[in-house]
């Protein structure tokens, strides 16, 4: 090998190890980084030459990698909106221009508009909750907000009734029927639920039990505030009249399980009634379950594993808001690492797509927890050792080189 070719395996030495040292320098700056994923160097070999059966002139040469896969330790937080992903995928956030980026950082906290966004200026990203699935890109995303103070009123769109009806209750004649909506109506049974309307005004409905026949049953649906002086007639008809019928040989109900009501000034009332028995007791009904919410502010949230953030309301009841969906792409050791912790989709990894979380291979989400740096300081420390002395070794024979050619020069 020439003196010059000594000078230059030096130099490409010193400049690997230079970037072995930035990296090292990079991940203990960044050893208390929430979802900081540590940089790695990887080295090469490099012939710079090649020459017949002889030796070629060789060197080396280094590159930074980020441990993107890598997982930090979990630490638990007392706020609901710190998030952290335990097993696969990302967090999907947008910066100020739309741009959507990648990350696991996961410390979020609301803006002056109630958006949530981490100490870098990303926000965080979902989808609302009453869509039936993730989308299937970012670009289907919208930045998650929580409108804290702000009062919040749902209307009742599904809900069950559990009731057994006695098999020895007599039958109505039908043009007693409460359906007939007429001042001689009687019924066999009757009970009310609350639901709410679009404002989250309660709505009481009457629901009326009529048997018609044996195993035959005639469920009608009223709102109460029509009532005259508490019964028959009411100023409006029925809003809803269903037939029920029961299995003789156990009680179940085998038609008419479901039923759809049209709560006034409100949407439609999707009521489970498969829990309807018959059967030879007494009238029972169980506490009937029915979503919806009076009016009220939002005060806290709570976020579940499969990315579920719910308004936790004044009145102590739950609204299911957005669903924060987890991102990936096919090939994640080669996103982009950008400024604040976030990643970039290339060609090399591949576009980004979305899952939901705790389900299929996505990781499951934690609130109240953060994903701590990957950094390990002893290793860092040691790493820093050795690629000091490996870089004054080099400089060690870029000095030999310097003394050799400075013979050569002499001698002429």
């Amino acid at each position: 090998m020439t003196a010059s070719a000594l000078f230059n395996t030096s130099v490409m030495g010193m400049s690997a190890q230079t970037t072995a040292l930035s990296a090292v320098a990079e991940n203990i700056s960044n050893s208390s980084t929430v979802g900081y994923k540590e940089a790695t160097t990887q080295f090469q070999t490099l012939l710079t030459s090649f020459q017949g059966g002889s030796d070629a002139d060789g060197g080396v040469s280094a590159s930074n990698v980020v441990e993107v896969t890598k997982s930090g330790n979990m630490t638990s937080t007392t706020s609901s909106t710190d998030l952290a992903i335990q097993g696969d995928g990302f967090f999907v956030v947008s910066d100020t221009g739309g741009n959507t980026f990648l990350t696991r950082a996961g410390s979020f906290l609301p803006d002056s508009t109630g958006r949530l966004v981490n100490s870098a200026g990303y926000y965080l990203m979902g989808y609302s909750s009453s869509v039936a699935s993730a989308p299937t890109d970012p670009s289907g995303l919208e930045a998650v907000t929580i409108p804290y103070g702000k009062e919040i009123g749902t209307a009742s769109t599904e809900g069950s009734l559990t009731a057994n009806l006695p098999s020895t209750a007599d039958t109505i004649n039908a043009a007693d029927l409460p359906s007939a909506n007429a001042s001689t109506s009687t019924y066999s049974k009757k009970t009310s639920v609350t639901a709410y309307d679009n404002l989250g005004n309660p709505v009481t409905l009457d629901v009326y039990f009529s048997k018609t026949s044996s195993n035959s049953w005639e469920m009608s649906v009223f709102d109460a505030s029509t009532a005259t002086n508490g019964g028959f007639p009411y100023s409006s008809g029925a809003i809803t009249t269903q037939s029920l019928t029961f299995s003789a040989t156990d009680g179940s109900i085998t038609g008419g399980a479901s039923a759809s009501i049209a709560v006034p000034n409100g949407s439609t009332l999707s009521l489970d009634l498969s829990g309807l028995t018959q059967l030879g007791s007494t009238f029972s009904v169980s506490n009937p379950t029915i979503n919806g919410n009076a009016a009220s502010p939002v005060s806290s949230v709570s976020i579940a594993k499969d990315g579920t953030l719910s308004y936790v309301l004044g009145n102590g009841k739950s609204v299911s808001a957005y669903k924060i969906p987890l991102g990936t792409v096919a090939s994640p050791t080669n996103l982009q690492a950008q400024s604040g912790n976030t990643f970039a989709v290339t060609k090399e990894s591949g576009a980004a797509y979305l899952g939901d979380a705790n389900s299929g291979t996505m990781g499951a989400i934690g609130s109240d927890q953060l994903e701590g740096s990957t950094v390990d300081l002893a290793t860092q420390l040691s790493n820093m050792i050795v690629a000091q002395r490996s870089f004054s070794a080099n400089s060690q024979v870029f000095q030999v080189a310097s003394e050799l050619m400075q013979v050569l020069n002499n001698l002429k």
